[in-house]
């Protein structure tokens, strides 16, 4: 993975993917308390980030390769959408109590989606076993496939110009943030990449934090697309050479952050999408210019249901659990 490589990948990409709205909303950053620019991937043809590196992934495969992978939801959504427009077939492996629309939409883009394993990972491993027993198949891991962080990484292309002094990533396999740190610390070196887990799924965080990729129990989060228990060891590498930060925030932070970029953008971002901003509301990011990545919106149906009106709307002081290194107090 290099920068060189990411600026070729922006030239290679289906359009339908590449520059994406990007810019300052006075009402969010008056909310946030500072310039904040928000990067939306959820106005294209998959309402997530994840077409990027499907699509320039899926453009170097030989024609008849059968791709195997497994997905929380927006991933195989991509690897479907770009495996139908090359006519290679895709097998998708989920958990039992992956986000009903996310299926639904991956089987409506052409992809076999099995239903395997009680979360992402398990259902990730039975991904590699099916694949291992299939000679002409591939098995593809999110997180591990340089042209997928890559192809993720041409945000960060879109966004120099801004001259940013710190963006916010969401981390879920790590291929994302490790794309705009790569591109970021080649070009733009003063600028600060900070990833954003949900304190439910800390995995990553804590494999950061100590370069050794350390699976946890259970994961517990409304946030399934970041909802990671196994990290992947290729892309904590990646992340240790490039991140400067990665924070957690918790499911009220999330909540929170769901309705302000709902009553201020008038978005509705799935949970994951919107960790961004729950970390500009509870931690201290010091002075500058600040971007956000709204990463998908593809929502499950009880969110809404989620969403309603929070009759506190009380802000709570950050415990210490939920700062990373480096970060300081919520604001107040």
């Amino acid at each position: 993975m290099s920068a060189d490589s990411i600026e070729e990948a922006a030239g290679l990409i289906d359009p339908a993917f590449l520059r994406t709205p990007q810019f300052s909303d006075a009402a969010l950053s008056r909310a946030l308390g500072r310039d904040t620019v928000v990067k939306v991937e959820t106005l294209n043809p998959l309402r997530s980030f994840k077409g990027r590196g499907a699509d320039l992934y899926m453009r170097r495969l030989a024609a008849g390769q059968h791709v195997v992978c497994a997905s929380a939801g927006n991933f195989g959504q991509a690897m479907a959408y770009a495996g139908q427009a090359r006519s290679l077939p895709v097998t998708v492996f989920a958990a039992h109590d992956a986000n009903p629309n996310k299926v639904a939409r991956m089987r409506e883009l052409g992809a076999e989606v099995v239903l395997a394993g009680g979360d992402f990972d398990a259902a990730k491993e039975a991904a590699r076993t099916f694949a291992g027993t299939r000679p002409d198949y591939v098995f593809v891991e999110d997180g591990d496939e340089p042209l997928i962080a890559e192809g993720a990484g041409t945000i960060a292309v879109e966004l120099a110009p801004l001259g940013l002094d710190a963006l916010l990533v969401p981390v879920g396999n790590g291929a994302l943030i490790s794309g705009i740190g790569c591109w970021t610390k080649a070009r733009s070196p003063r600028t600060r990449i900070i990833g954003v887990c949900a304190a439910g799924a800390p995995a990553m965080a804590t494999s950061w934090r100590t370069g050794v990729p350390e699976a946890t129990g259970p994961v517990s989060t409304m946030a399934d697309g970041i909802a990671v228990r196994v990290p992947v060891p290729a892309a904590v590498d990646w992340m240790r050479e490039v991140v400067d930060d990665v924070l957690l925030v918790d499911e009220e932070d999330i909540l929170q952050a769901l309705r302000l970029v709902r009553d201020t953008l008038g978005l509705l971002l799935e949970p994951s999408g919107a960790v961004a901003v729950a970390a500009a509301l509870r931690h201290d990011l010091g002075p500058g210019s600040l971007g956000a990545v709204l990463t998908g919106g593809n929502f499950s149906p009880s969110l809404l249901d989620e969403l309603a009106p929070d009759p506190s709307r009380a802000r709570r002081p950050a415990s210490p659990a939920d700062v990373g290194p480096g970060a300081g107090p919520a604001h107040t």
